[in-house]
């Protein structure tokens, strides 16, 4: 089936029946080493994953681990400039599930961003990204217990659809010249680019967004977005999420202006408030108010932000997990960068692969996976037994590499 990969020869695919996993229990999972610290990350947080599926069904599950190839490593197994090879993508679509490191992206120009590739090639349209603190985790803000949050970012449309064109170029003096038509003006040495937002993909992040809110008892959804400024784009996306809203979850949902107007103020039992907010105001709120805020839905560039600041308040992007998911398939993925310089010397925090591993099991249904991996987690914290990023802020605390990080949290699961 494919030029370069074998694949595991234990192992049983995943499949979807009625628009739900099927999971076996052996299934096999493709994932991607990453770059830079990737591979340092990547063996600890396995050791990891392996060692919680152990302890919680007694050998009766397992994980077949597949290696599939994306990034630096790629170009070495399928020679210059196969940074994302056909391969690849057939295994995430083979087996339904992945997981997988950072990878290399160059800044103002070269190979255009893997993640986002992989994310439009799969249609992975919701990056959802929950951000909670872990007691002890040194933090910036007073209270960073107060947020908990979960960010559905559109993953697809919006400035991140890759539509521009270089200053100088043919094609943007074309584009400038079409605008000019129009009756709108551009500086003739600008770069352009273009910035769609569509009712498909708005309604289809709301409704996820929704729906998961409903699974899990939340009680908020929060639409955020620029609408006062970019009307038609973002002002558009908070309409369609509204009218989606209206449409499939009547009977679920309260907007603001209802609560306030038939209920007084008060949330009746069992329906979801959703309201909205300008993102700027939201940068704010989540800073002075985070408890008022549950699930968080936006287009794609405020979710960019909102995530990583919301990562900041609880310590950073060390600690902070991500999923790509579609209707068909999900991708689960550190959310930091590939930290070239760290590489290969075995000193990199690995929670970010390790937390995204348990939004793994969770989509897998193998909730006792994940929780596990938490409870390790959260008692090599309260040990003060940390990698160097932490432990530099932690008094008292001892400084640990990747792999004894890995073990520590094995030890206290």
């Amino acid at each position: 089936m494919y030029e370069k990969l074998t694949a595991p020869a234990k192992g049983s695919k995943i499949t979807v029946a009625e628009g739900r996993l099927v999971v076996p229990d052996d299934p096999i999972i493709p994932f991607i080493e990453g770059d830079g610290t990737g591979p340092d990350i990547w063996r600890a947080s396995q050791r990891v994953f392996d060692a919680a599926v152990a302890k919680a069904y007694s050998g009766k599950k397992r994980i077949e681990w597949f290696e599939v190839y994306a990034g630096e490593k790629s170009l070495k197994v399928y020679g210059e400039n196969v940074w994302l090879p056909d391969d690849t993508i057939a295994a995430i679509k083979d087996y339904i599930v992945a997981i997988k490191g950072p990878l290399t992206t160059p800044v103002g120009g070269g190979i255009r961003s893997l993640n986002v590739a992989l994310r439009q090639v799969l249609d992975l349209y919701a990056c959802v990204r929950p951000v909670r603190w872990f007691e002890g985790v040194p933090a910036p803000v007073k209270e960073p217990g107060k947020l908990n949050v979960i960010i559905f970012r559109e993953n697809t449309e919006d400035v991140y659809s890759g539509i521009e064109w270089k200053a100088g170029s043919v094609e943007a003096a074309k584009l400038i010249e079409f605008v000019k038509g129009l009756g709108k003006n551009i500086r003739h040495d600008s770069g352009v680019g273009i910035k769609p937002i569509s009712k498909y993909g708005s309604e289809r992040i709301v409704r996820k967004a929704i729906q998961y809110a409903i699974d899990r008892g939340l009680k908020m959804v929060t639409i955020v977005h620029k609408g006062n400024i970019m009307k038609f784009t973002e002002g558009a996306f908070r309409e369609w999420g509204y009218e989606l809203a209206a449409k499939e979850f009547a009977d679920k949902i309260v907007t603001e202006k209802d609560l306030w107007d038939k209920f007084e103020g008060k949330l009746p039992a069992g329906k979801i408030l959703l309201n909205d907010r300008i993102a700027d105001a939201m940068f704010q709120q989540l800073l002075l108010r985070p408890d008022e805020y549950e699930v968080i839905v936006t287009p794609n560039l405020n979710g960019d932000y909102l995530s990583d600041a919301c990562a900041a308040q609880v310590g950073g992007l060390g600690l902070a997990p991500g999923g790509n998911i579609s209707d068909a398939y999900a991708v689960f993925e550190a959310t930091h960068g590939t930290a070239p310089k760290y590489a290969d010397k075995d000193v990199i925090n690995p929670g970010s692969v390790i937390l995204s591993g348990v939004m793994m099991f969770e989509y897998l249904g193998w909730n006792e996976v994940g929780k596990l991996i938490v409870k390790g987690l959260e008692g090599a914290i309260a040990k003060k037994r940390v990698t160097y990023d932490l432990e530099r802020q932690m008094p008292g605390a001892t400084k640990l590499k990747t792999s004894e990080f890995a073990s520590e949290i094995i030890a206290n699961m």
